[in-house]
């Protein structure tokens, strides 16, 4: 398609790509063959990664739900804590009218536990942000462990505003989908869709272990470790937490 006939944002896309790599004039001829060869590998990443999202969506749909999961949720405003406040909601309850899909988060918020995973947390905290946008294309939640007025506590004191907040309190979910064992909970997300027969089918799975690797299987859903990837010394070993000084 001819320049001329983009949006004025693809127009200034396109001319960008044109004269990609980026190297300013005082650029070093080491460092402008290097960039050229970085410049190689990203365009081989990007392609890579497409390829991955071309095989997720390969997946048949997985079997159909035979419980219809049940779990407790408040009002959206979370200052309203009170327990007869709080109601029963249905897992085929949550996709939103006209939409098929469900993104389901895993949230890392145990029921004995104090406080939930930082880096959940960090997660949630980008999730909560981006919201409304994902909702114009699917039903977006979170589910925690934790019971439901601790769960909501904490989202206040957190300033999220726009995430769907659900406990599995009372519930198998969590260890149905992998997301709970002898050691306690896991982070992760699942994808669901409502089939034209209107019963609830799973679609997809994934958790932060991968391979022999505990924390990197979704990274690619916050921003965070992607900044820190761009720094001379990369993201080294840092790590999230609930409070910074």
């Amino acid at each position: 398609m001819p320049a001329t006939q983009y949006n004025p944002m693809q127009q200034a896309l396109a001319r960008m790509a044109a004269r990609s790599p980026v190297l300013l004039p005082h650029s070093s001829d080491k460092q402008r063959r290097l960039r050229s060869e970085l410049m190689e590998a990203e365009v081989a990443l990007k392609e890579q990664r497409e390829k991955v999202a071309a095989l997720r969506r390969r997946l048949p749909l997985g079997t159909r739900l035979e419980t219809d999961y049940v779990f407790r949720e408040g009002p959206a405003e979370l200052s309203r804590n009170d327990a007869a406040e709080m109601t029963e909601t249905r897992l085929s309850d949550l996709f939103a009218p006209g939409k098929e899909n469900l993104i389901l988060i895993h949230f890392m918020f145990g029921a004995a536990a104090e406080n939930p995973c930082p880096m959940c947390t960090m997660w949630a905290d980008g999730y909560d942000a981006v919201a409304e946008h994902v909702r114009q294309r699917a039903a977006l939640v979170l589910v925690a462990k934790a019971e439901i007025g601790k769960l909501r506590a904490f989202a206040a004191a957190r300033g999220w505003s726009h995430l769907r907040l659900l406990s599995s309190h009372d519930t198998s979910f969590n260890a149905d989908f992998g997301m709970e064992d002898d050691f306690g909970q896991w982070p992760g997300v699942s994808v669901f869709r409502k089939g034209e027969d209107g019963r609830v089918y799973h679609f997809y799975t994934g958790s932060a272990p991968i391979g022999a690797d505990l924390a990197r299987g979704i990274d690619l859903m916050s921003p965070v470790w992607h900044l820190f990837d761009l720094l001379p010394e990369g993201r080294g070993d840092w790590f999230p937490s609930l409070r910074y000084d």
